[in-house]
């Protein structure tokens, strides 16, 4: 399993995020503000082992630090973006 740091980082507004998983299973990829509240959820269903990219578009969002987490098979990463307007 892996989580890959989203590019561009900064973004605007912009990112892709890629992520791999070795065999299939429920994932979740949830973005959080800097206060810990969750604000969006970009993944939530079964993926198929491999690579994948989602793409996160922040134009909603204020210029600020955000946390992006992949939960799947037990596995759990979190890494840090920012957005810049």
């Amino acid at each position: 399993y892996s989580l890959n740091q989203n590019y561009p980082n900064p973004f605007n507004p912009m990112t892709k995020i890629k992520f791999a998983m070795p065999k299939q299973g429920l994932v979740t990829l949830r973005i959080y503000d800097v206060l810990g509240r969750e604000v969006r959820t970009l993944v939530n269903e079964v993926k198929t082992a491999g690579y994948h990219t989602v793409d996160f578009d922040g134009s909603q969002f204020s210029s600020g630090i955000y946390f992006y987490r992949l939960e799947t098979n037990g596995f759990s990463d979190i890494r840090k973006m920012m957005l810049i307007k």
